[in-house]
């Protein structure tokens, strides 16, 4: 039995969910949520604060800063509380009202942008508002998930090497890409690891993350509005990129069998099940792995109005097999 007296000291991580009943296709998600923090973000923001606290960075009177869609908010938020500094999470409109609460109710201070920059939009913005907080007081540290090699390294150092113990024939690991830490840290582990594993990149449709054209994404978490500076496409095998409504389809198709998942996992699963149904190869070992939870989503992806009122009457009517609309 664990006992534990800090939030972060409690992550598990050997969860993983069988999908070939559900979607016809082998496939194991590795469920990264079921932690205090709710995500995988529980990670990086560990790393990161640890990794500012050894290089001197943060003191007593230090404030956290930092941009962020949600997840990474929320495990900001936590840490935060648990070793006494202040938080400031600067968001967007797009952040989920459970999220933003969630950080509230941890004693965070949350800035929510409502404009997007012209040419770089949210992210853009909100880096913006965070480069002029820094500006105005010397006790604002930023962490910058964007640039910060501790994100990447939280998964080349927990989330690969658990993925490799549990599956030591893997051939395919299907990675959203967001702020790439994820994707690279483990990327980079596989790279280097005794037999090759194929590493395939997860976008939104939208995102222009690998060259895409922008466009609206309202689902927050995985895509953005400007390349992020961590990303290396020289480790990437493949990139598939999937439309929300495809997001949203994956989603409810693993709610009906139980499993409410959030809505980059739902991402993640349609991309990896678009991908594997066009190999000729039936008998690969495959992993996905699933950032968070579906209950920051309950009022959007799960709300049949927000639904319909941003992707059309008939998203939820589909039947047929979720999968990505566009592969690169």
């Amino acid at each position: 039995m664990p006992v534990i007296s800090v939030p972060q000291a409690f992550n598990e991580d050997d969860l993983y969910v069988d999908l070939e009943g559900t979607f016809g296709h082998p496939l194991f998600l590795k469920c990264e949520g079921f932690n205090f923090a709710g995500s995988i973000k529980l990670k990086a923001a560990t790393e990161m604060v640890e990794a500012a606290e050894r290089d001197g960075l943060l003191t007593p009177g230090s404030v956290l800063v930092e941009s962020s869609s949600g997840n990474l908010g929320v495990a900001l938020s936590m840490i935060a509380a648990s070793k006494g500094y202040r938080f400031l999470c600067v968001t967007d409109a797009r952040c989920n009202l459970a999220t933003r609460l969630m950080m509230e109710a941890l004693g965070s201070q949350v800035h929510v942008i409502t404009e997007p920059d012209p040419v770089s939009g949210f992210l853009g913005a909100r880096i913006d508002h965070v480069r002029a907080l820094c500006a105005s007081d010397d006790r604002y540290v930023w962490l910058n998930q964007y640039t910060n090699p501790s994100n990447g390294m939280a998964h080349y150092r927990r989330t690969a090497p658990a993925i490799a113990r549990q599956f030591p024939d893997l051939d395919v690991l299907f990675v959203g890409a967001g702020t790439t830490g994820t994707l690279m840290g483990c990327a980079r582990y596989f790279r280097e690891w005794h037999r090759p594993v194929r590493i395939v990149a997860v976008d939104s449709v939208g995102s222009v993350t690998f060259g895409g054209a922008p466009g609206r994404r309202m689902i927050p978490g995985l895509g953005t509005s400007k390349r992020p500076p961590l990303l290396d496409e020289s480790y990437v095998d493949d990139v598939v990129c999937v439309a929300e409504a495809d997001t949203i389809r994956a989603c409810h198709r693993l709610a009906r069998r139980g499993f409410l998942f959030g809505g980059s996992t739902g991402t993640v699963v349609s991309g990896a099940m678009d991908w594997l149904s066009r190999q000729e190869e039936r008998d690969l070992t495959a992993v996905a792995i699933a950032p968070d939870l579906g209950e920051r989503y309950l009022e959007t992806i799960y709300q049949a109005n927000w639904v319909q009122d941003l992707y059309g009457d008939d998203v939820l009517g589909s039947q047929s097999l979720t999968t990505a609309s566009q592969a690169t």
